[in-house]
């Protein structure tokens, strides 16, 4: 067979040729979302690896598009087959194999990693230009040909980047997105080559044979792979963390998993690979969090809790009796959920998302969510002669963005305590920053504290006083204090207050504190005091620059100058 030429009927060619060509734009996107995803949940830092995927991606399109040029024109459609045959195969199979190596690969992941980017983007840029020479081969003048095949591709990376951000991301398993993807592909360009190769007659028999077992074949592989991926998951995943995974799924925004040493009785908590919390020492870091800033505030009425949707943050703040609403602020209502249903979170968290005083607001613009009510027991018999139960509250888990929920959210609180995650993305930076502050101080009530976690002062110290300096550049009087969480080596945290109160001042108080509540169980003031008192040179910075949205300096230092980049 030498080309494709009037041997096949030209617009029903051309449909399917269209259908293949928007199939691979829809499935290109999508494979350089899916791969930049799989490479920000592994090194973290998302606008790095989307920025360098999809750029190495693009380069190898554009060298892909060079080189086919000195491919002859003969077996084009066989061709064409042969690269949806290995972009099925690879972009199936990427997902699961980049994870694998990084289990098992301590030296050469970055490797593998870049190997499937590189591999993925020649194989997507050889697609277009075997497509366009093929149609023009079916009679179409090169306008038309071009207006219809690069058109389709556009419209169909739109529609492919609609299905991921809407359905793929928020439904299903990365891994299982990959092999849909492919099988889609595949199957579309299968449909195409086969109908080609059935137009030639008997000169393309051979053709139709290899054509015929190469489909079957490659068909069996994204099916195993497919009703595999999850077990396959599952088995790679528990390499990589020393005790048992009791529990995991990967939400939108984040993968949770929880894991327990029986021997220890030790559970533990991490999302997206990085540790939040220990059941043996989490103590010492949600009492150091919350008590001092409670203890500080002039009122503790009304407290807001942005982050912390694990509900231990919770569980300190309630300890108060005084406290009589709570505003929880999370991004990921999964979480949320599960701190509030699962045993073992329930059981850590003293119940507190059950709390009759917990209640999540809406912030201006934020929608969605959960609502769920609260009862309790009453004085009151029922008829049968148990005890009458009554809704005294309702408890609103929604969706919602912190730096959103300051925007537009009514009301002032007497303490805030911030339990973010690490500054390790610029999504994260950004919770950090002089505009998120000044934001916040809005909210504040007179005589009002604010606490919150500000990573390690030992093994990421620079991030530690970046984040220092910014909250007193958005007018703030800051004391620093530290403790050491043996899951985690020692540990930064800040109190903050407005007004008149400077940071001698507040720092005088504090080492005046005099009691927390009996509760507790390993917060007292001589060793909150303790915690106060930072030893020779450990608050000398390297640098006077602060966080902003512009400029998120934060987000370098806490990456490229901490433990993370040793």
């Amino acid at each position: 067979m030498s080309r494709v030429s009037d041997e096949a009927p030209p617009r029903l060619g051309t449909l399917l040729l269209g259908l293949s060509i928007f199939a691979t734009g829809f499935c290109g996107l999508v494979s350089e979302f899916l791969l930049s995803t799989v490479s920000s949940y592994i090194l973290g830092n998302s606008i790095e690896q989307f920025s360098v995927i999809i750029a190495l991606m693009m380069a190898m399109m554009g060298v892909a598009g060079a080189l086919q040029r000195f491919f002859p024109d003969r077996w084009l459609i066989e061709q064409f087959m042969g690269v949806e045959i290995l972009l099925a195969l690879l972009g199936g199979f990427a997902p699961i194999a980049i994870y694998a190596a990084y289990g098992l690969m301590d030296d050469h992941f970055l490797l593998v990693l870049y190997f499937f980017v590189a591999a993925i983007g020649f194989l997507i840029g050889f697609e277009l230009p075997l497509v366009l020479r093929i149609n023009a081969g079916l009679g179409r003048a090169l306008p038309s040909n071009l207006a219809l095949i690069l058109g389709l591709d556009y419209v169909g990376g739109f529609v492919g980047a609609l299905v991921w951000t809407r359905f793929l991301l928020r439904e299903l398993p990365l891994t299982e997105i990959s092999f849909l993807i492919a099988g889609a592909n595949f199957a579309i360009a299968g449909a195409t080559f086969v109908y080609f190769t059935n137009s030639r007659g008997t000169a393309g028999a051979r053709s139709r044979v290899l054509g015929a077992v190469a489909i079957v074949a490659v068909a069996v592989c994204l099916a195993v792979g497919f009703a595999r991926n999850r077990d396959w998951s599952l088995d790679l995943e528990q390499r990589l963390y020393e005790d048992r995974i009791v529990f995991a799924e990967t939400t939108r925004y984040q993968r949770i998993v929880l894991t327990h040493d029986p021997v220890a009785d030790d559970y533990r908590l991490f999302l997206n690979g990085n540790l939040q919390l220990s059941s043996r020492d989490e103590a010492i870091y949600h009492e150091q969090l919350v008590h001092p800033a409670m203890a500080l505030a002039e009122r503790r009425t009304r407290v807001l809790v942005l982050g912390g949707g694990d509900g231990l943050a919770l569980r300190e703040v309630l300890r108060h009796p005084g406290v009589e609403s709570v505003v929880l602020v999370d991004l990921d209502p999964r979480m949320t959920e599960l701190a509030r249903e699962h045993a073992v979170l329930r059981d850590l968290n003293d119940d507190s998302l059950r709390d009759a005083r917990v209640h999540a607001r809406i912030a201006s613009g934020v929608t969605g969510g959960m609502r769920r009510p609260v009862f309790v027991e009453t004085d009151r018999l029922a008829p049968g002669g148990e005890a009458l139960v009554e809704e005294v509250a309702r408890v609103d888990v929604v969706n919602v963005d912190a730096d959103r929920f300051l925007d537009g959210v009514p009301g002032l609180w007497d303490v805030v305590v911030i339990d973010l995650p690490d500054p390790s993305s610029v999504e994260l930076a950004k919770l950090y920053s002089r505009e998120f502050y000044r934001k916040l101080r809005r909210v504040l009530a007179p005589g009002a504290v604010v606490a919150l976690q500000a990573t390690s002062p030992y093994h990421s110290r620079e991030a530690f006083l970046c984040i220092l300096r910014t909250l007193e550049s958005a007018g703030y009087a800051v004391v620093p204090y530290h403790d050491d969480v043996p899951s985690f080596g020692r540990w930064g945290f800040l109190l903050a207050t407005t007004g008149r109160e400077d940071v001698e001042g507040l720092r005088a108080r504090a080492s005046r504190v005099d009691g927390f509540p009996e509760a507790t169980r390993y917060l007292t003031p001589d060793v909150f005091r303790s915690a106060l008192v930072f030893g020779k040179g450990e608050l000398e910075a390297d640098t006077d620059e602060v966080n902003t949205l512009m400029r998120p300096v934060l987000l370098g230092l806490y990456l490229h100058e901490s433990w993370l980049s040793d």
